[in-house]
């Protein structure tokens, strides 16, 4: 038998959610009343509603007494748990239809391993990943991983049981908190490792039937308690919508591949999804790709999105619609607006904070509401019993700036002791664009590469003219050398290979920051580095700094700082210079330069150009960031962006340590020396991406019949280097030409070789990647060939 008119509605659960599904079903006119439980200080006011804190939400037998004894006939839980737990079977079982999927369509946010083999079955696009309840071979599965991954507990774990390690070693103790000391219970017996994807997150909230979709507008939640997206995971700090990214080709992509095959694939299954589905999206450079489902209203998206329904759009209408699999008849009409939430938390959420403290709302202005979540009331006093408290939401026609200021309007109509909330609400979608912001370029800045190089064309016969018995005097390499046994010394000498440079204006932000603990090794790294692509062993090194006025404590800190440069690539630190030369330098300003020495016999020579040949294989060295080029454009981004060196780095994602902007950027060239050196017999060729990116150093250790074609998907580029391209508006190209973009060092090997070097490599602890291969180079091709750049926008 049908549902029949008017609904006397059973509403499960206590939250902001909760609170905004009455609002919008109390305003039809098929609806007679709603019985609320628990309920909350806002539904408890709200009309044609009464809260029933007598019954446990949880207790199913006690809720269906409640329900016949007054005469429900439509049960809609808000919350996953009594979903997942089987309500919806449990009442239609006792007669009541309900709002919301089966137990077993419930499992797809009941369990993340189902729902993560669901969408491998049906092919939508999701994150690689791994399921698995056995400790070791989670272990064994994330020693084999190269890139980043998400640990997810795969049951139900309150929305904690997701970490995001930074590193090998806190990936292993996640695995262990989560599978061995049970630190979400049995939610962890199970768990789903799945690659880190980066990108712009939606939520999409869809109705269906079974066989229909229509999907609300995208929305995009705050999901970290501090602005800029720092500290700790919450329930949802904010939302707005619609969300500037979604554009309506990017809607129907996603309808068309991800929300109907879902949809399909779970009928297909036999288990026909009813209700709200709530789909987490990353958008990727590659497309968007599913994070989760969750198969109810969303918490605060669903605060945000039904404030757009139009007045004549019945959500009680389109509910039994779903229920009676007649979706595609009925109106949803969503107004040309929109819409923003603020989340007003207690003191301390998400650790310990205060119940009980009163709260004093005043009356909201239209377009305004005020949505309850942790509140009750106590003899007739509003108080606060939750960690996300209540919440303002507003809509606004002219823009979405409107719509915020109008939702921090109504949170000025809040009050109670230690309240706190997010003044960023929807700050990603008021960045410049590429359309509003100048784009970037590192000779802005200050720095021509093009100038360089013809700098090197000026003085290559000034150069050229120094010639002697061992030694050509060409410039242009990455190094010099001289071979002993050609300058008359013995036959069996070794050749001399040097190599002098600098760390640039990264000086600028150790001075700035008085951190002198890191550049040092920079210095070390960017001359040892240039000595082992050409197959030397560094054996010592010299110093130089100078200064207008000396500091001991910095010339010691960077001298310090030098020597553990030295010690990890093996090499002497056997003399330097330090120079005072008062008024050639402003204040407290240094300059520092060194030069390696190192030694080779023949044999090792690279690069081995007669040997490279069509097919060969590229293996890039994962980088440690920044490294020690580029650095002029940098500072100028963070000048423009208002960024000062103590400031949160907001690339850095939340899950991870935080870090200021300075101490972030100081992180120090990577010397990959020891690890190079293990692999040199099997290498063909070694190219040190430092000034002119990829696309000036790779070919530099080519010969001019090959070009390197490197598809710069192959890897994940760090977040760094995202935020810099989209804050500075730097062109591909452009990036591609000025950073190294997460690949320090590019090897040449066989096909035959490259599996077994690369697996040394990673043995002697570097990140390594299959980027690309030598392809032959036809007359006007440059000598290396970057795929995929359109990734990098």
């Amino acid at each position: 038998m049908g549902i029949e008119y008017p609904l006397r509605v059973l509403l499960i659960g206590n939250g902001g959610r909760e609170h905004a599904i009455a609002w919008k079903l109390s305003q039809s006119p098929l609806v007679e009343s709603i019985i609320a439980v628990p309920g909350n200080g806002g539904t408890a006011t709200s009309p044609k509603v009464t809260n029933n804190t007598d019954v446990s939400p949880e207790n199913f037998p006690a809720l269906l007494e409640l329900a016949r004894k007054n005469n429900v006939n439509y049960v809609v839980p808000g919350p996953e748990a009594p979903l997942v737990a089987g309500a919806v079977d449990f009442f239609e079982n006792a007669g009541i239809k309900s709002f919301g999927p089966s137990k077993k369509a419930a499992r797809m946010e009941g369990s993340k391993t189902f729902s993560k083999d669901f969408m491998k079955k049906h092919g939508i696009p999701t994150a690689a990943y791994e399921n698995s309840s056995d400790y070791d071979k989670a272990r064994e599965y994330l020693d084999r991983v190269q890139h980043d991954v998400v640990i997810k507990a795969s049951g139900l774990a309150a929305g904690k049981g997701v970490i995001i390690p930074t590193s090998k070693q806190e990936a292993h103790q996640a695995l262990k908190d989560i599978m061995q000391n049970k630190e979400f219970g049995s939610a962890g017996d199970e768990v789903v490792i799945e690659e880190f994807l980066t990108g712009d997150e939606l939520s999409i909230l869809t109705f269906s039937d079974g066989y229909s979709i229509k999907s609300l507008p995208p929305a995009q939640d705050h999901k970290r308690i501090g602005e800029g997206d720092m500290g700790l995971n919450t329930g949802g700090m904010g939302c707005y919508a619609p969300t500037n990214i979604a554009t309506p080709d990017l809607v129907a992509q996603i309808d068309r591949d991800i929300i109907q095959p879902t949809i399909d694939g779970m009928r297909k299954d036999e288990m026909p999804f009813v209700g709200i589905l709530f789909t987490g999206l990353m958008i990727t450079s590659t497309g968007p790709k599913v994070l989760e489902y969750n198969v109810r209203f969303g918490d605060p998206e669903t605060q945000t999105v039904l404030p757009l329904l139009s007045q004549d759009t019945d959500l009680a209408k389109v509910m039994v619609a779903c229920s009676e699999r007649y979706l595609d008849s009925v109106l949803i009409k969503v107004e040309p607006r929109f819409s923003a939430t603020v989340v007003v938390a207690a003191g301390g959420y998400p650790e310990s904070y205060a119940k009980g403290d009163e709260i004093k709302v005043q009356s909201p202005p239209d377009d305004i509401n005020i949505f309850h979540a942790g509140t009750k009331l106590a003899d007739n006093i509003l108080q606060t019993a939750g960690g996300r408290v209540i919440a303002a939401s507003a809509t606004a026609t002219e823009s979405l700036r409107a719509a915020v200021d109008k939702a921090y309007e109504g949170v000025k109509l809040i009050h109670f002791d230690k309240m706190y909330y997010r003044r960023d609400i929807a700050h990603r979608a008021f960045k410049p664009t590429a359309e509003t912001k100048e784009a970037l370029t590192y000779a802005q800045a200050g720095v021509s590469i093009d100038a360089g190089n013809q700098l090197v064309e000026r003085i290559r016969n000034a150069v050229r003219s120094t010639k002697r018995a061992g030694a050509d005097a060409e410039i242009g390499g990455f190094g010099g050398e001289v071979d002993l046994s050609k300058a008359g010394f013995s036959s069996d000498a070794p050749i001399m290979v040097g190599a002098i440079d600098g760390v640039g204006t990264k000086l600028m932000i150790a001075q700035a920051t008085h951190n002198h603990t890191t550049v040092g090794i920079d210095l070390v790294a960017m001359n040892v580095n240039d000595l082992v692509v050409q197959g030397a062993e560094p054996v010592m090194f010299l110093d130089y700094f100078g200064c207008s006025k000396l500091d001991p404590e910095a010339a010691a800190a960077f001298v310090e700082s030098v020597a553990a440069g030295c010690r990890d690539a093996g090499c002497a630190l056997v003399g330097g210079e330090t120079a005072e030369m008062p008024g050639m330098y402003k204040d407290d300003d240094y300059d520092a330069a060194g030069a390696a020495i190192g030694v080779m016999r023949a044999s090792d020579r690279l690069p081995r150009l007669d040997a490279m040949q069509e097919g060969d294989v590229l293996l890039g060295l994962a980088s440690s960031g920044v490294h020690s080029n580029g650095f002029s454009l940098v500072r100028r981004i963070l000048a423009r962006e208002k960024l000062g060196y103590d400031n949160p780095a907001p690339w850095i994602r939340a899950s991870e340590p935080q870090k200021s902007v300075g101490e972030a950027l100081l992180a120090p060239t990577r010397i990959y020396v020891r690890s190079v050196l293990a692999a040199l017999p099997r290498l063909k060729g070694l190219a040190h991406i430092t000034g002119g990116g990829l696309t000036e150093n790779v070919p530099r250790m080519l010969p001019r019949r090959l070009s390197a074609e490197i598809d710069v998907a192959a890897w994940n580029r760090p977040p760094v280097f995202a935020w810099l391209a989209r804050a500075g508006n730097v062109e591909p190209t452009e990036m591609a030409r000025t950073f190294n973009n997460g690949v320090g060092m590019v090897a040449v090997a066989s096909p035959a070789d490259a599996e077994g070097v690369a697996r040394l490599l990673r043995e002697k602890g570097e990140t390594v990647y299959t980027i690309g291969r030598l392809v032959a180079r036809t007359e006007g091709m440059d000598g290396c060939v970057l795929k995929g750049l359109e990734g990098w926008r």
